[in-house]
C-alpha cells in the first residue's frame, strides 16, 4: 500500500502523521509528505519521502485580539482557502508521481479532498483536533451556513461537483483523541474512528541545560509556536506564580519570542524546549490547550492547567477540564495568583492527576498510530483485491 500525507505547514498537524507514517512502514507500506519540503524535513528527517507544494506567498497576521466568529472567518479567509488553493497543483502533481492507494488528508490542508475528488481515490481525514467533534457552532446556523457556502465556492472553483465536506472524508476519519476526553459527542461524528494519540520520538536535537534541573516537583509551561504575539503577559505572569511556589516548584518556561527576560531562579526559560523528551520529568504543565500539547501531556498522566487563546483551544480546555484532568483558566484574565493557585492545585489534589491517568489508559486502549495503520489498510484493501486480480 502506498499512503501520501497532504498536511500544512503546521507543527501540530504534522507530528500525528510521523508516528503514523512510521508504523506504516514498520508494516511494509510506502509513505511520502505533500507539502512544505523545508518545513516538513525538519519534522520527518532527511529520508522521509517530501513532495513540495507551494504555500502562499503572504499571510496577513491575525489581529491577537480576534475571537469567535471573527476569528474564524480570518482563518478560512486569510490562510484555510489561499491554501489549498496553492497546494492543488502540486498535490496533484505528487499524486501523479508517487500513485498512492490512499490519501492521509489533515483538516487544514483541503488542497488533498479536492484531489481526491476531482481524481476518484479514496482519503482519510487526518483530524488532529475533537473540537468540532461536539458541535462548538451549535447555535450559531448563519455562521455553519457561511462555512458551507465557502467550501461550496472552493468545490466550484476545482472544478468539483457534489456537496462532499473536505473538511470529512466520506470514508474515514481519524481522531487522534479517545472518547473519554472528547465527552458527548455530535450524533454526525458517531463513525469517527477514535485512535488515540499518535506519538512517537521525532527528531528534535533542541538543546537542553538537564543539569539544572533538581528535586523539586517539575512545571511545564507553553503556550505552544504560533501563540507569541498575544502570550507575553501571561508568561510574564506565570514566572511571577511559579516564583511563589520556589520552595516546591521548579517550572520551564517556554517563550518562542524572548519577552520574558527577568524571572525568578526556580523558573528555566528557553525559547524551544525538546517537549517529548522533557514531559516525562514533569509533574503538571500550563499550556494554551493545544490538542497536541494537551494529549502529549496527558500521554504521561500529567494534570493540566489550560488557558485557551482561541480557535479550538476553549473546547478542548473544556474537554480537560469535564474529564477532570486539570484547571481551566480565563487567558485575558488569569494573573499570577489565579496561575498559582491552579498549579498548586493540580499538584496537590489527587482527583485532577487520577482523571489524567484514566485518559492516559484510554490512549493506550485506543491504539495509537497501529489502530490507525490498520484502519488505512481496511481502507485500502479493495484496491489490493483489485489490483490481484488484474
Amino acid at each position: 500500500m502506498r499512503v501520501l500525507f497532504v498536511v500544512p505547514p503546521l507543527f501540530g498537524h504534522v507530528n500525528p502523521t510521523i508516528g503514523l507514517g512510521a508504523a506504516l512502514s514498520a508494516r511494509g507500506h510506502q509513505v511520502a509528505w505533500a507539502g512544505h519540503a523545508e518545513f516538513l524535513r525538519q519534522l520527518t528527517g532527511p529520508a522521509a519521502k517530501v513532495y513540495d507544494c507551494a504555500t502562499p506567498t503572504q499571510v496577513e497576521e491575525r489581529p491577537a485580539d480576534l475571537r469567535g466568529p471573527g476569528a474564524l472567518k480570518f482563518l478560512w479567509e486569510q490562510f484555510l482557502v489561499p491554501l489549498a488553493e496553492s497546494m492543488l497543483p502540486d498535490v496533484e502533481a505528487a499524486i501523479g508521481e508517487f500513485q498512492p492507494d490512499v490519501l492521509v488528508v489533515d483538516q487544514q490542508a483541503m488542497a488533498g479532498a479536492l484531489a481526491a475528488l476531482r481524481l476518484g481515490l479514496p482519503w482519510a481525514t487526518s483530524a488532529t483536533t475533537s473540537a468540532e467533534f461536539t458541535d462548538p457552532l451549535r447555535g450559531m446556523p448563519k455562521v455553519v451556513e457561511w462555512v458551507q457556502e465557502t467550501m461550496a465556492g472552493m468545490r466550484a472553483r476545482a472544478a468539483v461537483a457534489g456537496e462532499t465536506d473536505l473538511r470529512y472524508s466520506p470514508h474515514l476519519t481519524l481522531a487522534f483523541t479517545t472518547r473519554e476526553l472528547v465527552g458527548e459527542l455530535d450524533p454526525a461524528f458517531d463513525r469517527v474512528a477514535f485512535v488515540g494519540p499518535s506519538i512517537t520520538e521525532r527528531p528534535d536535537p533542541t538543546p537542553f541545560p538537564w543539569e539544572r534541573l533538581d528535586q523539586r516537583a517539575k512545571v511545564l509551561i507553553s503556550l505552544g509556536t504560533a501563540n507569541a504575539d498575544a502570550g507575553e503577559r501571561f508568561l510574564r505572569a506565570a514566572a511571577e506564580a511559579m516564583g511563589e511556589l520556589a520552595d516546591r516548584v521548579q517550572a520551564v518556561l517556554v517563550d518562542p519570542a524572548g519577552t520574558v527576560t527577568s524571572v525568578p531562579d526556580n523558573v528555566i526559560t528557553a525559547t524551544r524546549v525538546p517537549q517529548l523528551a522533557l514531559l516525562p520529568k514533569v509533574d503538571a504543565v500550563v499550556c494554551h490547550a493545544g490538542h497536541n500539547t494537551v494529549c502529549e501531556s496527558l500521554s504521561h498522566g500529567l494534570p493540566l492547567v489550560v488557558a485557551p487563546i482561541r480557535d479550538d483551544q476553549p473546547v478542548i480546555a473544556q474537554q480537560v477540564a469535564d474529564a477532570g484532568a486539570g484547571i481551566r483558566l480565563r487567558f485575558t484574565r488569569a494573573g499570577a495568583a489565579h496561575i498559582r493557585d491552579a498549579v498548586a492545585t493540580v499538584l496537590d489534589e489527587p482527583g485532577h492527576r487520577e482523571a489524567a491517568r484514566r485518559l492516559a489508559q484510554s490512549f493506550i486502549a485506543a491504539g495509537g498510530s497501529q489502530a490507525a495503520a490498520l484502519r488505512l489498510e481496511e481502507l485500502a484493501a479493495p484496491i489490493a483485491i483489485g489490483r490481484i486480480s488484474e
